[in-house]
C-alpha cells in the first residue's frame, strides 16, 4: 500500500531527527518511495523554534492501526515526550493518506483532518504528488493548495 506521511521536528538537529525517523521506518518494512524537500516553517500555537517539515510516500504492508502503532513507537524511540498541545517535538510523524482509504476510529483519522489547513503539509505533498486525489474532498493536492489553504504559516524551502 502507498501511504503518505508528514514529518516535523523543532528540537535539536531538526533535519537529522527526520532523517533518523525515515531510516527507522525503512529498516522496518516501511519503505520510502519519494521524499519532498525540507521546509522550515513557523510553529502552530505557542511561540517556539521553527520546525523542519517534509512529506514522503512510503510502501508498507502494515494496516493503518499497525502503522500508527509503529509510528508512535518510533517517535518514542527517537526521544519524543509529551509536552503540551502544539509544543516542541523532537519528531512528529503523521499519517496523511493510506492509499485511497478513509479510516475513522477513536485513535485514527485518515485522511488527516488538518491537511487543508497546513501549508507545511500541502507544500511538501504538492512537491511529491500534486495530482494525488484526496479521497474525501475529491480534489487533487494541487487544487487543495490553491483553494483551501488560508494559513498564515511562514514557510521557506531549504
Amino acid at each position: 500500500m502507498n501511504v503518505y506521511l508528514s514529518f516535523g521536528s523543532n528540537v535539536g538537529n531538526r533535519k537529522r531527527n527526520i532523517e533518523k525517523a525515515v531510516n527507522e521506518l525503512s529498516a522496518n518494512n516501511i519503505f520510502p518511495v519519494k521524499m519532498s524537500s525540507f521546509y522550515e516553517t513557523s510553529p502552530v500555537g505557542p511561540k517556539q523554534r521553527y520546525f523542519y517539515n517534509c512529506a514522503g510516500m512510503f510502501k508498507t504492508d502494515l494496516t493503518p492501526e499497525k502503522l500508527l502503532d509503529f509510528i508512535k513507537k518510533t517517535e518514542q524511540k527517537l526521544g519524543r515526550t509529551k509536552t503540551f498541545r502544539w509544543g516542541p517535538r523532537v519528531i512528529d510523524i503523521d499519517i496523511l493518506f493510506y492509499g485511497k482509504e478513509v479510516v475513522k476510529s477513536k485513535r485514527l483519522s485518515i485522511p488527516h483532518s488538518e491537511i487543508i489547513n497546513r501549508l507545511f503539509v500541502l507544500l511538501p505533498m504538492n512537491e511529491i504528488s500534486p495530482g494525488f486525489m484526496h479521497p474525501v474532498l475529491k480534489k487533487t493536492i494541487r487544487k487543495i493548495l490553491k483553494e483551501f489553504c488560508k494559513t498564515i504559516d511562514t514557510v521557506r524551502k531549504l
